[in-house]
Protein backbone atom coordinates (compact mmCIF):
# COMPACT_ATOMS: atom_id res chain seq x y z
CA UNK A 1 0.00 0.00 0.00
CA UNK A 2 1.43 3.31 -0.77
CA UNK A 3 2.25 5.43 2.16
CA UNK A 4 -0.27 8.23 2.84
CA UNK A 5 0.70 11.93 2.32
CA UNK A 6 0.51 13.67 5.79
CA UNK A 7 0.20 16.76 3.54
CA UNK A 8 -3.38 15.64 2.30
CA UNK A 9 -3.89 14.23 5.95
CA UNK A 10 -3.83 17.66 7.48
CA UNK A 11 -5.78 18.63 5.00
CA UNK A 12 -8.65 16.28 5.96
CA UNK A 13 -8.20 16.96 9.53
CA UNK A 14 -8.62 20.90 9.53
CA UNK A 15 -12.03 20.79 6.73
CA UNK A 16 -13.09 17.82 9.33
CA UNK A 17 -12.87 20.64 12.07
CA UNK A 18 -13.77 23.48 10.32
CA UNK A 19 -16.78 21.64 8.71
CA UNK A 20 -17.90 20.69 12.29
CA UNK A 21 -17.64 24.28 13.44
CA UNK A 22 -19.80 25.28 10.82
CA UNK A 23 -22.13 22.78 10.95
CA UNK A 24 -21.98 20.83 14.45
CA UNK A 25 -21.82 17.39 12.65
CA UNK A 26 -19.10 15.62 10.90
CA UNK A 27 -18.99 15.53 6.80
CA UNK A 28 -19.43 12.89 4.72
CA UNK A 29 -17.14 11.07 2.56
CA UNK A 30 -18.45 12.74 -0.48
CA UNK A 31 -17.81 16.13 0.55
CA UNK A 32 -14.37 15.76 2.05
CA UNK A 33 -13.22 14.31 -1.25
CA UNK A 34 -14.77 17.35 -2.99
CA UNK A 35 -13.42 19.61 -0.41
CA UNK A 36 -9.76 18.12 -0.69
CA UNK A 37 -10.32 17.33 -4.40
CA UNK A 38 -9.44 13.74 -4.38
CA UNK A 39 -12.04 10.55 -4.88
CA UNK A 40 -14.60 9.18 -2.62
CA UNK A 41 -12.47 6.26 -3.00
CA UNK A 42 -9.18 8.09 -1.79
CA UNK A 43 -11.10 9.54 1.17
CA UNK A 44 -12.16 6.83 2.27
CA UNK A 45 -8.93 4.88 2.63
CA UNK A 46 -7.37 8.10 4.22
CA UNK A 47 -9.65 8.11 6.90
CA UNK A 48 -9.57 4.68 7.03
CA UNK A 49 -5.89 4.88 7.73
CA UNK A 50 -6.01 8.35 9.62
CA UNK A 51 -8.99 6.13 12.11
CA UNK A 52 -6.05 3.41 12.59
CA UNK A 53 -2.66 5.77 13.16
CA UNK A 54 -5.18 7.76 15.81
CA UNK A 55 -5.18 10.87 14.21
CA UNK A 56 -8.85 10.75 14.14
CA UNK A 57 -11.98 8.59 15.05
CA UNK A 58 -13.72 7.09 12.12
CA UNK A 59 -16.49 4.48 12.78
CA UNK A 60 -17.80 4.28 8.87
CA UNK A 61 -19.92 7.70 9.38
CA UNK A 62 -18.97 10.14 12.29
CA UNK A 63 -15.60 11.27 11.86
CA UNK A 64 -14.41 12.82 15.37
CA UNK A 65 -10.81 14.39 15.91
CA UNK A 66 -9.25 15.89 19.13
CA UNK A 67 -10.51 19.05 18.03
CA UNK A 68 -14.01 18.40 17.49
CA UNK A 69 -14.04 15.43 21.01
CA UNK A 70 -13.64 18.64 22.81
CA UNK A 71 -17.24 20.27 21.64
CA UNK A 72 -18.81 17.96 23.38
CA UNK A 73 -22.46 20.35 23.38
CA UNK A 74 -25.10 19.54 21.63
CA UNK A 75 -26.88 21.86 19.11
CA UNK A 76 -30.74 22.51 18.58
CA UNK A 77 -32.68 24.26 16.00
CA UNK A 78 -34.98 27.26 17.30
CA UNK A 79 -37.09 29.38 14.26
CA UNK A 80 -37.36 32.94 15.10
CA UNK A 81 -41.14 33.60 14.47
CA UNK A 82 -41.71 36.93 14.31
CA UNK A 83 -42.33 39.81 16.81
CA UNK A 84 -44.00 39.99 20.23
CA UNK A 85 -45.31 43.56 21.80
CA UNK A 86 -44.00 44.21 24.95
CA UNK A 87 -46.70 47.27 25.50
CA UNK A 88 -49.99 47.01 24.45
CA UNK A 89 -51.20 43.15 23.37
CA UNK A 90 -51.40 43.05 19.52
CA UNK A 91 -52.44 40.28 17.26
CA UNK A 92 -49.50 37.94 15.28
CA UNK A 93 -49.26 35.48 13.34
CA UNK A 94 -46.42 32.82 13.67
CA UNK A 95 -44.49 33.20 10.56
CA UNK A 96 -40.50 31.95 10.93
CA UNK A 97 -38.11 34.11 9.75
CA UNK A 98 -35.56 31.92 9.92
CA UNK A 99 -33.55 29.30 12.36
CA UNK A 100 -30.99 29.73 14.74
CA UNK A 101 -28.35 26.97 16.17
CA UNK A 102 -27.63 27.24 19.90
CA UNK A 103 -25.72 25.54 21.70
CA UNK A 104 -28.29 23.02 24.66
CA UNK A 105 -24.94 23.44 27.36
CA UNK A 106 -25.94 27.21 27.62
CA UNK A 107 -29.60 27.29 26.64
CA UNK A 108 -30.99 23.92 28.22
CA UNK A 109 -33.11 21.24 26.07
CA UNK A 110 -36.87 21.47 25.18
CA UNK A 111 -39.04 22.88 22.81
CA UNK A 112 -38.38 26.87 22.28
CA UNK A 113 -39.34 29.38 19.52
CA UNK A 114 -37.43 32.89 19.37
CA UNK A 115 -39.68 36.50 19.54
CA UNK A 116 -38.41 39.50 18.73
CA UNK A 117 -39.34 42.17 21.28
CA UNK A 118 -41.73 45.47 20.13
CA UNK A 119 -42.17 48.08 22.29
CA UNK A 120 -40.85 49.34 25.92
CA UNK A 121 -42.51 47.35 28.53
CA UNK A 122 -40.39 45.14 29.96
CA UNK A 123 -37.13 47.33 29.73
CA UNK A 124 -36.85 47.04 33.78
CA UNK A 125 -36.69 43.47 33.12
CA UNK A 126 -33.49 43.42 30.67
CA UNK A 127 -35.42 43.46 27.61
CA UNK A 128 -35.50 46.05 25.05
CA UNK A 129 -36.61 46.79 21.46
CA UNK A 130 -35.49 44.38 19.04
CA UNK A 131 -33.95 42.06 21.75
CA UNK A 132 -34.61 38.21 20.60
CA UNK A 133 -36.50 36.37 23.73
CA UNK A 134 -36.36 32.42 23.95
CA UNK A 135 -39.37 31.30 24.92
CA UNK A 136 -39.63 27.69 26.08
CA UNK A 137 -42.89 26.46 24.65
CA UNK A 138 -45.14 25.80 27.64
CA UNK A 139 -48.73 26.11 29.12
CA UNK A 140 -47.88 26.59 32.63
CA UNK A 141 -46.21 29.17 34.53
CA UNK A 142 -45.09 30.34 37.99
CA UNK A 143 -45.61 33.56 39.88
CA UNK A 144 -42.80 35.69 38.49
CA UNK A 145 -42.13 33.97 35.23
CA UNK A 146 -41.81 36.56 31.96
CA UNK A 147 -44.65 34.95 29.79
CA UNK A 148 -45.90 34.93 26.23
CA UNK A 149 -49.42 35.40 26.90
CA UNK A 150 -52.65 34.93 25.31
CA UNK A 151 -56.48 36.15 26.60
CA UNK A 152 -59.68 35.86 25.90
CA UNK A 153 -59.40 38.05 22.46
CA UNK A 154 -56.47 35.88 21.35
CA UNK A 155 -53.65 38.66 21.65
CA UNK A 156 -50.73 38.30 22.50
CA UNK A 157 -48.37 39.12 24.83
CA UNK A 158 -44.85 39.52 26.79
CA UNK A 159 -45.17 40.26 30.47
CA UNK A 160 -44.55 38.92 33.90
CA UNK A 161 -47.32 36.78 35.08
CA UNK A 162 -48.19 38.17 38.75
CA UNK A 163 -50.23 35.52 40.45
CA UNK A 164 -54.33 35.89 40.53
CA UNK A 165 -56.53 38.65 41.62
CA UNK A 166 -58.20 37.68 44.98
CA UNK A 167 -60.96 39.97 44.15
CA UNK A 168 -61.65 39.46 40.29
CA UNK A 169 -59.92 35.89 40.07
CA UNK A 170 -58.24 37.14 37.29
CA UNK A 171 -54.94 36.66 36.45
CA UNK A 172 -52.18 39.62 36.62
CA UNK A 173 -50.03 40.46 33.70
CA UNK A 174 -47.48 43.24 35.10
CA UNK A 175 -45.38 45.71 32.70
CA UNK A 176 -41.77 46.38 33.90
CA UNK A 177 -41.52 49.40 33.47
CA UNK A 178 -41.92 51.65 36.38
CA UNK A 179 -41.08 55.12 35.19
CA UNK A 180 -43.12 54.85 31.44
CA UNK A 181 -46.17 52.39 33.25
CA UNK A 182 -46.05 52.81 36.93
CA UNK A 183 -48.34 49.88 38.50
CA UNK A 184 -49.63 48.96 35.18
CA UNK A 185 -51.54 45.55 34.60
CA UNK A 186 -53.37 43.82 32.51
CA UNK A 187 -56.18 41.62 33.72
CA UNK A 188 -57.48 38.40 32.23
CA UNK A 189 -60.31 36.26 33.01
CA UNK A 190 -58.37 33.82 31.24
CA UNK A 191 -54.66 33.12 30.57
CA UNK A 192 -53.28 30.97 28.12
CA UNK A 193 -49.64 31.06 28.73
CA UNK A 194 -48.18 30.27 24.93
CA UNK A 195 -44.24 29.73 26.72
CA UNK A 196 -41.71 31.26 29.13
CA UNK A 197 -38.88 33.28 28.44
CA UNK A 198 -35.50 31.90 29.82
CA UNK A 199 -33.19 33.85 28.02
CA UNK A 200 -32.46 37.58 26.07
CA UNK A 201 -30.13 37.53 22.83
CA UNK A 202 -28.90 41.22 22.46
CA UNK A 203 -27.21 42.35 19.33
CA UNK A 204 -23.67 44.07 20.49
Amino acid sequence: MRSKSKALMDKICSFVNEYYKANHQSPSINVIAKAVDVSKTTAYRYLVEMNERGILSYDGQTIETPHTDKCTTGYFSVPIVGSVRCGDPESEEENVEEYVSLPTSIFGTGEFYILRAVGDSMVDVGINENDLVLIKKQETADIGNIVVALDENNENTLKTYAGIDEESQCAILRYENKKAYPGKTIKVKKLVVQGVAKHIIKAL
